[in-house]
């Protein structure tokens, strides 16, 4: 099959193409293309309706769907052997829930919609209402979803300038597709009204409202007096489950103010926080379908080293420190330990300072003050303590997702880090000299890759320039991602049967997604769900961590590596084994 061929043989009778192209997304994952929202929808219903042991996280969109998985628990043979097998049939017995949603149509872009698609104010809002919009995927933020279906004469274009606020509840129009904005963020939607509906609350078991294959009406409120109309959550057969406006209500409420917690016995008091200090533990595995990345731990590696240290369990929750640069005061006896990137410790306590070294426990008296330094090299230190850090989790984890907005904030000078008392194990020995060497600024790191799901939008010459190249990290990359720059672009390819925009579709930690600017984008620990650049890679999996820890002004080269065997040429037609023969004895850093 041409690296091009986007052609497979069609169930006619609404299901998936008997031989649909299977594209590698890393070492753990697979791109499934499918010919419309409906196949990609009736995909993604039969997996969530016969789990198969060993499947991660499933991500529809438009016209993919992805699938994690754990390879030594599920081989990718296997993995294809049981798409295939899936029933691809979706009817109205199996679609899913409907949800009504009331709307007060007096958005800013009302009139300007009405203008672009050459309607009345009134016949925007009769057509609005009229369609019963499909949940295609969730992505952007948490609880937003982007719903397809309406009237093709409502496909506008995204505002030229985004506006940097828009309001939570905003109802909003871009191409082909309508979302809801849960909370106030900046966005480039044509707003035609608002609701107040909560599309996004913890307090519930299921915090999303919407999820994929789910059905939308809106309903029309502008001339409601009173009371603010229920919006209904109903399934096929019209009887409501749940109600809406409860979910604003609860939310309401969880976000009411309380009384403060009793000052802990045992804590860190932070003096001075450093560049970003913030809560990690290993993250929200398998939460996409609610728009949420996995986030965690930037280096799980040092992590579970800086809670074996003290004795807790491997994946509790640490201070991530990126650059170090934390000063903090003890409240109560502690014992501590840091992994990661190699920085200087000091303790200060009445008979003056005295040295820590990473890879090793040690302790705090009370009213002792902690300084940690930056790094000579790497990025990320990971500071546990024995009884672990106390935290309320989100979604089953405590980790602060900076793109989300989920989980703890960024540590600030003055909040004073309890201490818990969890069961723990004796404090290891140390280990100071088997502290995993990270990239200093002067190194070039390598780090293997595995091409595609898309990298036959690019030309060969810059496949070939993605592994020929130094890529420096710039100052703008963070946890979401490592903006990289080469010398030269890749430059995208021109070629009949290739559309000009890619729809959007999963993303996962490690993509290499290309922008127009053509410089790369490594996604890291809190990357959007989806996105709709196309990713000319992905770095393998246990590599992540060595990317987490390449500091700003260092730079890096890419190795490509064999993908999972998916039956055929894991690139298409296209011969670029040379590659690997070339860079096959490159390994680890090069000054």
């Amino acid at each position: 099959m041409s690296g091009h061929d986007r052609s497979g043989s069609a169930d006619r009778h609404g299901g998936l193409p008997r031989e649909p192209r299977i594209l590698p997304l890393g070492t753990d994952g697979i791109l499934i293309e499918t010919a419309d929202l409906d196949e990609s929808l009736a995909l993604f219903g039969a997996l969530l309706a016969q789990p198969v042991a060993g499947i991660l996280d499933v991500v529809p969109a438009p016209r993919t769907v992805a699938v994690r998985f754990l390879p030594a628990l599920l081989p990718v043979s296997s993995l294809l052997s049981v798409i295939r097998s899936l029933p691809s049939s979706r009817d109205a017995a199996t679609e899913g829930r409907l949800v009504e949603i009331p709307v007060r149509y007096d958005g800013d872009d009302l009139a300007e919609v009405a203008e672009l698609s050459g309607l009345t104010v009134e016949e925007v809002v009769r057509r609005h209402t009229g369609a019963v919009h499909t949940v295609a995927f969730t992505g952007f933020a948490p609880g937003f979803a982007y719903l397809s279906g309406g009237d093709p004469a409502l496909a506008v274009p995204r505002r030229a300038v985004p506006r940097t606020h828009v309001p939570a509840g905003a109802v909003a129009l871009a191409g082909e597709f309508c979302g809801v904005y849960p909370r106030e963020s900046p966005g480039g939607w044509q707003i035609v009204g608002r609701t107040e509906v909560a599309l996004w609350d913890l307090a519930e078991r299921v915090p999303a409202l919407l999820q994929p294959g789910m059905r939308v009406r809106f309903v029309d409120v502008t001339a409601s007096t009173g009371d603010r109309p229920d919006a209904a959550v109903a399934p096929a057969d019209g009887a409501v489950v749940r109600s809406a406006s409860t979910r604003a209500a609860s939310s309401q409420a969880a976000s009411s103010p309380i009384a403060p917690p009793p000052r802990p016995d045992r804590a860190l008091v932070v003096d001075r926080p450093g560049p970003h200090t913030i809560l990690e533990d290993l993250g929200r595995p398998g939460r996409s379908g609610l728009g949420v990345s996995r986030s965690g731990a930037m280096d799980h590696r040092a992590l579970r080293e800086a809670n074996r240290l003290v004795g807790a369990a491997t994946g509790s929750a640490a201070l991530e420190l990126a650059y170090g640069g934390l000063e903090a005061t003890a409240r109560g006896d502690l014992v501590l330990a840091v992994a990661g990137a190699p920085v200087p410790i000091t303790v200060t306590g009445p008979a003056g300072p005295r040295p820590a070294v990473v890879g090793a426990a040690f302790a705090l008296d009370d009213g002792d003050v902690l300084n940690v330094g930056a790094p000579p090299r790497g990025v990320y230190s990971y500071l546990a303590v024995r009884g672990g850090w106390e935290a309320e989790p989100v979604l089953d984890s405590v980790s602060g997702d900076v793109l989300a907005g989920l989980g703890p904030q960024r540590v600030r000078v003055g909040d004073e880090l309890a201490v818990g008392r969890a069961w723990a194990e004796s404090v290891a020995a140390a280990a100071p000299d088997v502290q995993r060497t990270v990239s200093a600024p002067d190194e070039v790191t390598f780090l293997d890759v595995v091409l595609g799901p898309r990298d036959d939008w690019f030309t060969p010459e810059a496949v070939e320039l993605l592994t020929e190249q130094r890529f420096t990290v710039t100052a703008q990359s963070n946890r979401i991602g490592l903006r990289l720059e080469g010398e030269r672009p890749l430059e995208r390819l021109v070629a009949d049967g290739l559309p000009a925009e890619l729809p959007s579709e999963a993303t996962v930690s490690g993509a290499l997604q290309v922008p127009p600017s053509g410089h790369p984008v490594l996604f890291m620990a809190d990357h959007p769900v989806t996105g709709g650049y196309p990713v000319v890679a992905c770095v393998v999996g246990d590599q992540l961590d060595r990317a987490a820890q390449v500091p700003i002004g260092a730079r890096v080269r890419f190795r490509v590596v064999p993908g999972p065997d998916l039956g055929r040429g894991r690139r298409g037609d296209r011969q670029d084994d040379h590659l690997d023969e070339r860079l096959a004895a490159e390994r680890g850093t090069e000054r």
